[in-house]
């Protein structure tokens, strides 16, 4: 593999910019694919037809990497509308992606009746979006009731599921989620990696989710609750709106749209590992930010958070693209993020 690496790079420039976009998500991911499939890194990054055009190489809304991050900030839109902030989301989706691993590599052990159980696969993908929105549920619950900061609470919550996720597995991949065709537990990629209508299942996803959250925001009283909470809370509460519901609905939100997000990639690796999802809330926050939504909340909308999204994904593109360092990219995007910020600012302050 190492010999063919001067012929390569001696491509065409669309080929080596492809492949520089290539390693750019691959150095993210090899950790886990390395662990999962037992493989090189640079074995995983050359192999042909891996990333097909418009898959994981680009960040076009028809990236599933893209789909990923805007799956994820559709989710926290609703926290941070809402005047909260939510960091366990990274968290979760590594918890639920090994929840989906546990049940399809190892069953559900019933130890006083000595019985093992392998749940159907579309049993085990509602299992781990309950176990998603069980979280969202306790965060808001600590939250509501108890007036723990959002911040607090969710920081705790963070580290709780991560060592969750670490403990099932004492820190090893439960690899090959395949399932077997005898225990009816099969058919898991198509989650993650299967394509309908030429776009792959997590665009279509992405794209179902955001129109139910455009309509519920835009349409239904809870969305006008969810604002009315984020702009003024005593305000609200005062009208007859029931802030603790509320708040609690919105991070069992977020804790849905975390589990989608474990389960797919689950699905596209064919193995979950407890380290899935670190720092993922930093891109979802940002693609909030990106989008127009305020931190302060009650200001914002869910088509801005796409947008966020997708510049986020052409952001990253083009600067590998220019050839620009991965250290550097990591300052631009953290200046962008902050300047986005600044500028919402100075306009909340002129209007």
């Amino acid at each position: 593999m190492a010999n063919e690496l001067p012929t390569l790079w001696d491509a065409d420039p669309h080929t080596v910019a492809k492949h520089r976009i290539l390693k750019s998500y691959f150095d993210a991911w090899a950790p886990i694919l390395s662990h999962a499939k037992g493989v090189d890194s640079a074995e995983l990054l050359f192999v042909d037809g891996f990333a097909g055009p418009g898959t994981y190489a680009t960040g076009e809304p028809g990236s599933p990497v893209v789909a990923i991050n805007a799956i994820l900030a559709i989710g926290m839109t609703f926290v941070i509308l809402s005047g909260g902030i939510d960091l366990s989301v990274g968290s979760v989706v590594g918890f639920c992606g090994m929840v989906a691993g546990l049940l399809l590599n190892r069953g559900l052990i019933l130890e006083p009746l000595g019985i093992v159980l392998f749940p159907h696969t579309w049993f085990v993908v509602v299992l781990a979006l309950l176990a998603g929105m069980m979280i969202g549920a306790i965060n808001g619950w600590v939250i509501a009731r108890l007036g723990v900061a959002p911040f607090i609470a969710t920081l705790g919550s963070m580290y709780v599921a991560r060592g969750a996720a670490l403990l099932m597995s004492d820190g090893t991949t439960f690899p090959n989620l395949t399932g077997e065709e005898s225990l009816g537990n099969t058919g898991f990629a198509l989650v993650g990696a299967g394509n309908l209508a030429g776009l792959p299942v997590p665009v279509w996803v992405m794209a179902g989710l955001a129109a139910v959250a455009m309509l519920v925001a835009s349409r239904t009283p809870f969305g006008r609750h969810v604002y009315a909470i984020g702009g003024n809370q005593r305000a609200a509460l005062l009208s007859g709106v029931r802030v603790p519901q509320v708040r609690l609905r919105v991070y069992v939100i977020s804790g849905f749209c975390a589990a989608l997000v474990g389960l797919i990639i689950a699905a596209q690796l064919g193995a979950a590992h407890p380290a899935t999802g670190t720092t993922f809330e930093l891109n979802a926050i940002a693609a909030v930010v990106l989008g127009g939504t305020s931190l302060m909340g009650g200001r914002g909308t869910v088509g801005g958070t796409l947008i966020g999204a997708f510049v986020i994904g052409v952001l990253a593109d083009g600067l590998v693209l220019v050839g620009v360092s991965e250290f550097w990219q990591m300052v631009v995007k953290g200046l962008v993020i902050v300047l986005a910020v600044i500028l919402d600012q100075a306009q909340k302050r002129s209007s």
